[in-house]
């Protein structure tokens, strides 16, 4: 299941060093390895994680860097591999969005639909916008937080939600208003997507997107993960003390990566690091989407009022577009950057337009107090220093 954990504006790196020559690809290699291994020897105890992988893809025919230190399980399992898969969760939205535009190019919807089209079984959303459900302005509440799902989760995490289930936790539920993160947008539009197409998602992930740009290592849970993958998932631990999310108290301290997929079109793909940052680097290069499509995506409302922004700036330094979300911050300019997260992953993705250099990074817990965005940082400074960020 994905939660609502959105968008990440990357912190201040103050005194960033001028790009100088590049070093030798097996140098930074080691500088990134340390950096790992720091991150994981000083972090793993409070973020309860007992592994921590990164993948840096590059413009042009630069290799990438691939790397995973720790092992499966938190004191114990095997050691990690880049074979190993990890859950993107909030990544998976922008994958729903690119197919929903490229069922726009074809002709066969368009975002400015109306859910009294393709979903009249909800009257009380009628107006609302396929693009609303796209950049979360649509007022529609948090299935995923709702006290009664977190309640029934935790006390039966390997329990199948379906999408209408999910949706009945907020049906009848007032409209919010401005801008407000929401899985259940997501719930609707894989509905759409496959009320559209009379296929699955999971059949439209394959062949529009997966097989098309060759990620072999991209799996889609529609209920759960079958054993092939849940075996090259590291375990994933929920993480967050009982007095923040009563509800969930339970499963604390608990490994989540065996359990079903809630909400796959919203969180529901697991893969590699270094599949994901490929994944990034088509998306944000043009390579998925025709013209149209690809500024449609892109168009950003700020996270702070709703309203449409050209783009993020130090005064309004989050907005998000469809599935996408963009940051701007001192010492890193503007980035494309999405923290995802599930009950048990935690997945960094971030693109840096200036390089076009893709980072993803992933680690096997979601805690309550969450460093990732500062290690993301710190690999972008390291990236920076040698003139390849």
């Amino acid at each position: 299941m994905a939660v609502a954990i959105a968008l990440v504006v990357v912190g201040a790196v103050p005194g960033v060093a001028q790009p100088r020559q590049s070093p030798s690809a097996s140098s930074l290699r080691a500088s990134l390895r340390a950096g790992l291994s720091h991150y994981l020897s000083t972090r793993g105890g409070a973020e309860h994680i007992s592994a921590v992988s990164l993948a840096v893809a590059f413009r042009g025919r630069r290799p990438s860097i691939d790397l995973a230190v720790g092992r499966t399980r938190y004191r114990g399992g095997r050691p990690i591999s880049l074979n190993n898969l990890w859950e993107i969760g909030s990544n998976t939205k922008a994958f729903t969005a690119v197919m929903m535009l490229q069922l726009e190019a074809e002709g066969r919807l368009s975002i400015h639909d109306t859910l009294a089209k393709w979903l009249p079984q909800y009257p009380a959303w009628g107006q609302i916008t396929i693009r609303q459900l796209l950049n979360m302005t649509s007022g529609i509440p948090d299935a995923l937080a709702q006290r009664d799902f977190l309640r029934a989760y935790a006390g039966a995490p390997n329990q199948v939600f379906s999408g209408e289930r999910l949706v009945s936790y907020v049906a009848g539920l007032p409209l919010e208003t401005g801008w407000l993160y929401s899985n259940t947008n997501y719930v609707l539009a894989q509905m759409i997507i496959e009320r559209a197409t009379h296929q699955s998602y999971a059949e439209q992930l394959r062949k529009r997107i997966a097989s098309r740009l060759g990620l072999h290592n991209l799996f889609f849970g529609a209920t759960r993960y079958p054993g092939s993958v849940t075996a090259r998932l590291p375990a994933g631990y929920y993480y967050i003390g009982p007095d923040a999310i009563p509800e969930m108290s339970p499963q604390f301290g608990k490994d989540q990566s065996r359990y079903p997929v809630s909400a796959p079109a919203s969180g529901g793909i697991a893969t590699t690091p270094a599949d994901l940052a490929k994944w990034s680097r088509a998306l944000f290069t043009g390579r998925l989407l025709a013209p149209k499509q690809q500024r449609e995506l892109e168009r950003l409302v700020s996270t702070k009022t709703g309203r449409p922004i050209k783009k993020t700036t130090r005064a309004d330094p989050a907005g998000f577009g469809l599935g996408v979300s963009q940051s701007t911050a001192p010492g890193l300019g503007t980035v494309w950057a999405y923290l995802g997260s599930t009950l048990g992953f935690r997945s960094l993705l971030t693109y840096v337009p200036r390089s076009g250099t893709a980072i993803a990074i992933d680690a096997n817990s979601v805690p309550q107090q969450d460093h990732l965005p500062q290690f993301g940082t710190s690999v972008y400074q390291t990236l920076h220093r040698v003139g390849v960020s």
